[in-house]
């Protein structure tokens, strides 16, 4: 993860893409490779192209095109009956809390992210889903966020860094009244982040990659656990008798 002073979500995406196709390059040896996919007891060959210019899809115009015309996206109980009555319609599944930003998150999944197979950045996400990012210079009730999506999968998250401590604050109190709809996903409040705003923060962008993912794609690996450095889920030999050295015993387990 990391923070450019004086640079936009537009930088951001032209330096992701240069990245990833030396990336890609070094370790491939080529801009096109094949992975292998596994949907279900399906498994299938994709051929990844990462030459070509990334895909740009705006979230919400695509949205659209898919579901209809949406209100104006704020977290209002008005917005909520709206979207819970689409998700209806268009038999969306959406664990409770029924969240605004929780219901288009699920209708991005379904009519959107499956366009994502080849490099592409899903962009221009309404505020009420990005408590951090900036709001959008031209589209209202929207912010300058994009996301990498390959084969479907989110790979990075980046956006031009929200700097007026004043639409922060009241950013995170929203983020409040959908914790307190037991959303666990929701922010906590952070006023020291405000205060810290409070003093200055130039034009800034904010960009985090997920390496962990972008080694499974260029390793063709089907999990996550194959490429971690100190895998979580590593077994352990728990049994111990009495010739064991106390040094050798696990952790907890004396």
């Amino acid at each position: 993860e990391f923070y450019m002073a004086y640079a936009d979500y537009n930088i951001l995406m032209d330096m992701t893409e240069e990245l990833l196709r030396t990336i890609v390059k070094k370790v491939k040896g080529s801009l096109q490779f094949t992975i292998t996919s596994t949907e279900g007891n399906e498994t299938k060959e994709i051929q990844l192209d990462f030459e070509k210019p990334f895909q740009r899809i705006d979230m919400i115009e695509e949205l659209e095109k898919h579901v209809g015309k949406l209100p104006p996206l704020e977290d209002t109980p008005e917005v909520a009956a709206t979207l819970q009555k689409l998700c209806e319609e268009k038999k969306v599944d959406v664990p409770p809390p029924k969240t605004v930003a929780r219901m288009l998150d699920k209708l991005v999944g379904s009519f959107v992210e499956p366009m994502c197979v080849q490099p592409t950045f899903l962009m221009n996400h309404p505020q009420v889903m990005s408590p951090l990012a900036k709001w959008h210079r031209s589209k209202p009730g929207q912010v300058e966020r994009f996301e990498l999506f390959i084969n479907c999968l989110e790979y990075l998250n980046a956006y031009t860094e929200l700097n007026a401590p004043m639409v922060q604050r009241d950013l995170f109190l929203d983020q409040l009244k959908q914790k307190d709809q037991n959303d666990d996903e929701a922010m906590d409040y952070d006023d020291t982040f405000c205060q810290a705003l409070e003093y200055g923060l130039p034009p800034t962008a904010g960009w985090g990659l997920g390496v962990d993912r972008l080694t499974m794609l260029l390793t063709n690996q089907p999990t996550i656990r194959e490429v971690l450095l100190f895998p979580l889920m590593k077994p352990q030999d728990t049994t111990t008798d009495a010739s064991t050295p106390a040094s050798q015993v696990p952790s907890g387990q004396v």
